[in-house]
Order: structure tokens, then sequence, then C-alpha cells
């Protein structure tokens, strides 16, 4: 980003924020709440989809009384400023993926580690909406930042888009993958042989067309809204990771809520979660197909059993790293985790 571009970018967010004070003032003098919602995706993505039902029923609900207004990609900065607007209460709700809120909540990272989750999604979108375990750990440490977990939830598969097929671990030798800022997705690839290379999310396109990079990992829904298949040759479903994102509210803010507004907005949430995963399966096989008929030449790779079991002994020590990392409360949330996503017999 040139100087120019980065002064504009800051300028453009200064502007916007002093205007999100400005009604934060102007909503405090009426009786109308505005709630403000920011998105890690663009408009037409799996989160938006999310937000804008959110907003429908909540103003449906309130009769008026709360306005939620919405903020895409892009608008307030990169995830992290998400995260941050969060906390310090300029926004009161945000979604924040999980490789990301790794960097403040080590135990998050959790839900990154290679071959976790259950194949049979329904089942893990239970697990992740109402585990026990998961809304005590990792919500605790995330009240002592000052946010609150309201839901986790599945975007789809993690699907590698790259230049040249991969089917085992070898195949990545001299291979760069863009991946997030996140110290456990970074090992992961550092063992399955890649050199990941982490970069926010608006910078991958041009890192791929320019060959800094010869590969990404996203859902499919993401890669084909963001045209990085235009850029790569190959899809390939490795089993390895699916893409999982939190909804995340200001502590301070969700305390302050009368009992009215409070039970509107659980009840909004738990309403969601079958919602939006009927919605993200839809929209990741509607966008595949859109990729298909857009780029016919397009490679389709599903690794076989056999194939996804030697990358997931690749990745096997990654589970050590976590347990190193978060002690204890990791590894009871790790096995709390493991027996509930174990395939039922």
């Amino acid at each position: 980003m040139t100087t120019r571009n980065w002064y504009l970018k800051t300028l453009s967010m200064s502007v916007l924020l002093a205007s999100l004070s400005i009604c934060s003032a102007f909503a405090a003098e009426s009786s109308t709440k505005v709630w403000r919602f920011g998105l890690e995706e663009i408009e037409g993505s799996v989160q938006d989809i999310y937000a804008q039902a959110f907003k429908r029923k909540v103003e449906d609900k309130s009769k008026g009384e709360v306005l939620v207004d919405i903020y895409s990609y892009g608008m307030l900065g990169e995830s992290e400023d998400l995260t941050n607007l969060t906390a310090n209460g300029t926004l009161q709700l945000t979604h924040a993926s999980v490789g990301i809120l790794g960097a403040y909540i080590p135990e998050m990272q959790v839900f990154t580690i290679p071959y976790l989750y259950s194949n049979n999604d329904a089942h893990t979108k239970d697990v992740l909406a109402t585990n026990p375990t998961i809304y005590e750990i990792v919500g605790n440490a995330l009240i002592d930042k000052d946010l609150r977990l309201m839901t986790l939830y599945l975007e789809g598969d993690m699907v590698w888009s790259t230049n040249k097929p991969i089917r085992k671990p070898t195949d990545f030798n001299e291979f760069s993958m863009r991946v997030m800022n996140s110290s456990l997705v970074i090992k992961t690839f550092e063992l399955l042989g890649a050199t990941p290379v982490p970069m926010p999310y608006s910078q991958v396109y041009g890192a791929l067309q320019a060959r800094i990079v010869s590969g990404q990992t996203n859902p499919v829904f993401s890669i084909e809204e963001m045209k990085f298949y235009e850029v790569t040759e190959y899809l390939i479903w490795a089993g390895q990771q699916k893409f999982t994102t939190s909804v995340l509210a200001n502590q301070a803010w969700y305390l302050s809520l009368s009992p009215a507004h409070k039970r509107m907005l659980n009840e909004t949430i738990e309403e969601l979660t079958p919602y939006i995963f009927e919605q993200q399966t839809a929209l990741n096989s509607a966008q595949l197909a859109a990729i298909k008929k857009s780029k016919p030449s397009m490679g389709i790779i599903k690794l076989t059993k056999r194939e996804q079991a030697a990358f997931k002994a690749a990745s096997a020590p990654v589970r050590l790293q976590y347990i190193e990392n978060t002690g204890p409360t990791g590894q009871r949330l790790l096995d709390a985790l493991e027996v509930a996503l174990a395939p039922s017999k």
C-alpha cells in the first residue's frame, strides 16, 4: 500500500468513526437504539447473509426500537480492527474468525487444529452452538477482553486453491501458501511442507496474480466472490479444516441491555443457527457451480481417505503445539471437543 493510499484509507476510517460517534450521540437522545454490526466479508457473503437476517429479525421484533447498521469488509479496516472496535464499544457486534481471534485468546485456536471436526457438519453445527465447555473456557477468556461470545458457526470446507495439484505432503515442497495470521495455522502448513505467508485478506488476489504466493485456502464462496479462482488452477478438498467464525458482542453493552432486548438478542442468535447452516451450504454449492461455469478448465481434486491420512499424520504435532501454548485449559477444551465431535456409534 502506498503512503497516499494508506493516508486516504486512514482518513476515510477516521471520518467514518467520527460519524459513528455523532450517530451514537443522536441515538442516545432518542428512543431508538442503533446496534452496529461489523463483518469480515463483503456483501453477499455468508457473514452478510447472517447479518442481514439478524437485522430483519431484530428490527421486526423490536417494532422499530432497535435499528441494525451493518458494516461490510473494508469499511472499518481488517478483521483485527473489527475486534478492537467491538472491544472498545464503537461496534456492538462483529464477526471474528477463530484463527484471527486466536491472537487474543490462544484457546480459540483449537478450532484451527487439522482434522478435528466430524464429517457430519450438522452435528458439528450443534456442538459449536451449544457445547458448554466452549462457552465456559473461551467465553470467560473473551470477557476478560471486554468481549462476549454469542455463537460460533461453520462457513464451509477450507479449500486449497493452488497453481499446481497437491495430493501428498511432498507436493508442498517450494510452495508458498497464503494463510491468515494465526500461529497454529502457520505451524500447520510448515508441518505439511509448505512455506506459509501470512497476509491480509484484501491482498491475496494481487499476491496470487503476481506469483508472490502459489496458493491460498478459504471456503468456496470466498474463492468465488474474491475471484481467487481466476489466478489459481486447482481447487483441492483436503478435509483439513472447516472455516469457523464467531459472533462477538461488546461485553459492557450486552450487560447494559434491558431484559427484553437481551432476550430478543439471545433468541435471534439461537434462531439463526439452523438458518445460516442451510444458507452457507447452499451458497458454497452455488458458487462452486459458478466457478465451474466461469472457468471450465479449473481442476477439481478431492483427496481420498488414504491421501488425507498422510496430511493428517504430517500435521499431528499441531495438537502438541496447541497444548503447549494453552496449558491445562486448552487441553480440557480439546478433550471435550474430541469427545463431542466423535462419530456416533
